[in-house]
């Protein structure tokens, strides 16, 4: 592999991501279902690859052409199987760069429940994985048990964090289990927006939430207010932030991309630190290794943090644009996804094709569950609005979370958005592509499924019964006196 190598997977990447943007935009299917331009940009390189043209040109043409194996060489591959798990600590290091942190006070005031209705959900989505493989997958198909942990890394991590673990999968002798995270979160991207779609409906009928004109919803009705740009939809969350900072000078690109990169050498000293005190404690010869498997981007993300916070606490805030901060880490997320999509292994998903539509079903059903049955329960105000946010993001991305709230509620009467980005700074951190879906495989590995199951079902009704006892009570009382817990 040669410098030009190199510098020529990474042109193709961005060759190919300028074509899918124009075929998403003259194909309204892909449009009006708000697919990022990176998923289109994976798919071509796939379909150029040795797994669909190389197949098809040897069945209809022979072994012996050209094509065989596909359009690009070897070495691009080779280029683009490593960019995953360097890119992805961009992605996180940035996910806090360049806006504020408020206290956790008022994080809690302002999204309390939605802390407590995600967590749910994403702890849930352990306990749905692991019980299903211990009573179905691995006796009846003899699936790897790590496969328990897919829903919640593909789910709600989605792409990126698929993508990014892909060194975890590969050091715990599951590598086949990146291709079907992969598989998983593309399944579950497209289902959350579909099956939001129909929620919105559904609630629209009922009268749960309340549509000015009463006509059903539909995805393409909502893009007349909202961006359909994937990096605009990021910023949309930040937009009263990003409106102080319109106004003011902004520093180069280059001093932005060293800010991220003293997040991401602040995040591996934690990670050596972490290492070396497991080595001399309890991972020494024959102990429980478990920092040595976690990846580098949830600890990326704590430095994104702490360079936030020291950058705060100095009065720095003006070096650092969040707009900068998007970009940045938008373009390393669809280098990312594109490289880990389009080095995707058909074989792998279709060798595993059953436990794959399981764990999928599975994860679908149970967010359905929790939008429908645990979120009026969770949520007292405007339960609907906030918690088919959460029901988004724990089917694909935050961006398809926003979608729903705004198809919900197009004004923001609710206040719903705002809770909603609060309550990112209590759940990212941990689950969601956080340290904990970092260490669940390691943890299962080193411990067994069943310690695991245990945990995180412990941990599912801990938050259960905390968010009954301090929310739920007051949703009770007021349905008792006939009320209406509504902000409109």
């Amino acid at each position: 592999m040669t410098n030009w190598d190199i510098f020529w997977a990474l042109a193709v990447i961005g060759m190919t991501l300028v074509i899918a943007r124009m075929i998403k935009s003259r194909v309204t299917l892909f449009e009006s279902l708000f697919i990022p331009s990176s998923i289109i940009a994976g798919f071509l390189v796939l379909l150029l690859s040795p797994q669909v043209l190389g197949q098809a040109v040897r069945a209809l043409i022979g072994p012996d052409h050209a094509l065989v194996n596909g359009i690009f060489p070897d070495s691009f591959a080779q280029v683009w199987r490593s960019l995953p798990g360097l890119l992805i600590s961009v992605v996180f290091a940035a996910l806090f760069l360049g806006k504020p942190i408020p206290g956790l006070r008022e994080i809690w005031m302002r999204a309390g429940p939605q802390v407590v209705f995600g967590q749910t959900l994403a702890w849930g989505q352990y306990v749905v994985g692991i019980g299903l493989c211990l009573l179905v997958l691995t006796p009846v198909f003899g699936t790897n048990p790590l496969a328990g942990a897919l829903i919640e890394i593909s789910f709600e991590g989605g792409h990126g964090t698929a993508a990014g673990m892909a060194e975890t999968f590969r050091a715990l002798d599951f590598e086949e289990g990146a291709d079907l995270a992969l598989g998983l979160a593309t399944v579950g991207l497209l289902s959350g927006v579909l099956f939001g779609t129909v929620l919105i409906n559904w609630a629209a009928r009922r009268g749960t939430i309340q549509l000015a004109d009463r006509k059903r919803v539909r995805i393409r009705d909502t893009q007349k207010t909202m961006p359909t740009d994937v990096d605009s939809m990021r910023e949309w969350n930040d937009i009263r932030w990003e409106r102080e900072q319109a106004a003011r000078p902004t520093d180069p690109l280059s001093m932005h991309l060293g800010v991220v990169g003293l997040a991401v050498g602040i995040g591996w000293l934690i990670r050596q630190a972490l290492i070396w005190i497991e080595t001399v404690t309890w991972g020494g010869p024959d102990g429980v290794v478990i920092i040595g498997y976690v990846p580098l981007f949830p600890l990326a993300m704590i430095g994104g943090v702490i360079v936030q916070l020291v950058v705060t606490k100095t009065k720095q805030e003006h070096h650092v644009n969040r707009r900068l901060m998007n970009r940045i880490s938008g373009t390393a997320l669809d280098f990312t996804i594109v490289a880990a999509l389009g080095t995707l292994s058909l074989a792998a998903i279709g060798d595993h094709l059953a436990p794959f539509i399981l764990l999928a079903v599975a994860g679908i059903g149970w967010s359905l569950f929790g939008v429908v049955y645990l979120a009026p329960r969770l949520i007292p105000l405007n339960w609907f609005e906030r918690g088919v946010g959460d029901f988004g993001q724990s089917m694909g991305v935050t961006v398809t979370g926003l979608l729903l709230m705004r198809m919900a509620d197009p004004n923001n009467e609710s206040g719903a958005l705002e809770s909603f980005g609060y309550k990112q700074l209590l759940f990212e951190p941990i689950v969601g592509g956080g340290l904990f879906t970092a260490a669940a495989m390691p943890l299962m590995a080193q411990f067994g499924s069943v310690f695991v199951l245990v945990l995180t079902g412990t941990i599912t009704v801990l938050w259960l019964v905390f968010g009954y006892w301090v929310f739920g009570r007051k949703i009770a009382s007021h349905a008792k006196q006939g009320g209406s817990m509504r902000v409109t």
